[in-house]
């Protein structure tokens, strides 16, 4: 199974606002710290807002953070919700794509278990089981805590 880079990057966005889930996370911020597009970014925030995922404010102080507590979101159904629109093979899509051999694949019932599992096994992990390490916090003169945790960048 391979997951668009859609999921991807919506995955990772999910496991940093997991990290910190009282904190609204800016686009830019998220954008900066995975190496992504912004704009990218900010469709997949939309989508993850759509699907009451993720709660957004604009303005200062604004940001995406989490709608619900990260051990309530199970990661099978953010795939589900990110892949909607992508099924595994063609033949699985609404149209039934223009598969050939449709009439007499033995193939697709197979695949469907495949997903089923993989997405089986995905519901069993929460977005709390693969939160990020949190990042270092600012102290209140504004510089970053020395706490000692593991950190991909410094605020």
């Amino acid at each position: 199974m391979r997951l668009t880079s859609f999921t991807d990057f919506g995955l990772r966005a999910l496991m940093r606002l997991a990290s910190d889930p009282d904190r609204a996370f800016s686009t830019a911020e998220l954008a900066t710290e995975f190496a992504l597009s912004r704009n990218h970014l900010t469709k997949i925030i939309a989508k993850l807002a759509q699907e009451s995922i993720v709660h957004t404010q604009r303005g200062s102080g604004g940001g995406a953070k989490l709608a619900r507590s990260p051990g309530e979101i199970r990661l099978g159904d953010v795939v589900r919700i990110l892949e909607a629109d992508q099924p595994l093979v063609d033949c699985f899509s609404s149209s039934g794509g223009d598969c050939t051999i449709k009439s007499c694949c033995r193939l697709k019932t197979r695949l469907q278990a495949a997903e089923k599992t993989f997405l089986t096994e995905l519901d069993r992990s929460t977005l709390a089981d693969v939160a990020l390490p949190v990042p270092a916090a600012l102290t209140a003169s504004g510089h970053p805590t020395t706490s000692g945790r593991n950190s991909l960048r410094s605020l």
